[in-house]
Parts: C-alpha cells; structure tokens; sequence
C-alpha cells in the first residue's frame, strides 16, 4: 500500500512539474511575467543578458535543494528532487513553444496564472514541491518564526519589485495578478477552498494527532469530547486554524500517519490572533 502511494506521489509530482515547465514557456516567459520565485527571475536574466532559463533555474535550485536538505532535513528535500530537474528540463525541450505563447500581458498572466497553478496543485497533491523559493521560505520561516505565507511574500516580493524596474511597473502589476491566480488556482486543485482553513478532526487518538498538528504544523489546537450519534462510540474533536499550505501539509501527513481520522477543511475569514493577520498574502512556488 505504501509502495502504491510513492508510485501515484512520483507520477503527480512528475505530470505537475511537466505543467509548470510548460505553462513557463507558454505563457509567462513571452509576456515577460516574472510572477516572483527563481522563474521570475529567470524571466528577468533572460531579457538582460538573453540566458537560457532552464539553465539558470536549475542552477539556483540545485543549491537551494542542497541548502534545504541540510536545514530541513533529508524526508523535506526528497519531495522537490524529482521537480528540481523535471522543471527545468521541460522548459529546455519545449522552448519552441514560445514563440507560439500571447504577448499580451493580461493573457499571460491570467493563462500562465492558471496553468502555473494547476501545475503546482498537482505537484503539492503528490506531497512534493518545486523547491525554489517554497524551500528558502520554510528556511526563513525556521530561522525566523515567521508564518510560511510571509516568509514567501518577502521572498517573492524581490524578485517583482526587480522586474518593475527591469521591465516596466505596469508588467509588475500584472505579475501581481498571476501570483494571486496561481494561489487560487492551488487552492481549488488541493483543498476547492479559500486561505485560511479551520480543520476539524474527528479521531480515537487524539494524542497521535495533536502531536502531528503541534510538532509538524507547529499550530495549536483545542480538544472536545464527543461520541457517535449512532452507536454512541468516544471521539475526540479537534480543532485547529491554519494557513493554506499548511493545511495542505496537513492533509498530507494526516493521510499517510492516520488515514482513519474524518477531517473536515472549512474556509475561514478574519481571523484575528497570534500567527494570523487580516491581510495576508501567499504565493506558492
């Protein structure tokens, strides 16, 4: 059975990084989007100096995995090695599609946005990741205890404001439009909901899962008693606000450690209190 689940994780983080190469070269790469992350900035360094794309992402992200294996440790890093090289090598063999692509920067930034955001929620469904700038955010976010969505914002947002002045603040502009797409756009591919999520969890060990909720989410939750209306069996409810990706870890984790556990994910909206702010902003890359 475990077997079967890294088959189906390696064939979703396989077909999702073939999207996200391919979106790049269709879409974002001929209408100068640079949508934050190594590929925005990718975007930048080939209009500069005309370098190849697939070449500088995959010279930023063999470090930045390197960097995230020895920080994050071994289980994280195995997840974005598959798409540390698929990635790029699907932008160096479909590098013909570009010429095909819209200029137009609305158009690529709305369908790159899109694509961009399918190919990401495939990969994420796969337990696996891009690397990139997903990686140095869970790095700033150890070193820092920042929450993972600002970690990504500050991260992502270098690399925009570059591009305002490399190209035009106009373009800047609608890279922000494909940044907040592409979130949709995982968020529907993952969990068909909004940023922040309550997750209810209805389980016989409640230890086992606040443990994963307290050590790998690093979020609090409250406990209920309760029982089966029908055979009036114990349960414990729980209960736990948490940011998107981390409800998406969660869903990961709570899959494969306790698969027998009902857990409800709800969207959610002001939230107030300690790790969650009224406006925030996520990009996953």
């Amino acid at each position: 059975m475990k077997m079967n689940r890294t088959v189906m994780d390696v064939i979703y983080t396989s077909i999702g990084s073939i999207i996200v190469g391919i979106s790049y070269n269709l879409f974002l790469l001929p209408g100068k989007i640079a949508a934050g992350g190594i590929s925005g900035l990718s975007t930048i360094l080939n209009h500069l100096f005309n370098t190849d794309p697939s070449l500088i992402q995959f010279m930023f992200n063999l470090p930045i995995f390197i960097v995230g294996w020895i920080t994050l440790g071994r289980a994280f890093s195995l997840k974005t090695l598959i798409a540390t090289f698929i990635v790029p090598l699907t932008i160096f063999l479909t590098q013909g599609l570009v010429k095909h692509g819209p200029h137009d920067a609305l158009l690529a930034s709305l369908y790159g946005g899109i694509v961009l955001g399918i190919g990401l929620g495939i990969v994420y469904r796969g337990n696996g990741s891009t690397g990139g700038t997903a990686t140095l955010a869970q790095i700033v976010k150890k070193y820092t205890g920042l929450s993972s969505g600002f970690s990504q914002f500050i991260v992502d947002a270098f690399v925009v404001i570059f591009s305002a002045f490399v190209f035009n603040f106009e373009l800047a502009l609608y890279a922000l439009i494909s940044i907040f797409v592409t979130s949709k756009v995982i968020d529907i591919v993952q969990l068909r909901t909004g940023d922040n999520k309550l997750v209810f969890i209805i389980t016989s060990k409640e230890e086992v899962v606040t443990n994963l909720i307290h050590e790998k989410i690093e979020r609090g939750v409250t406990s209920v008693n309760a029982f089966g209306g029908y055979n009036r069996e114990g349960k414990t409810l729980l209960f736990s606000v948490m940011e998107q990706n981390e409800a998406i870890y969660f869903k990961q984790i709570i899959t494969e450690e306790e698969p027998d556990s009902f857990v409800i994910f709800i969207n959610t909206s002001d939230i107030i209190g300690r790790g969650f702010s009224a406006a925030k902003v996520y990009r996953s890359k």
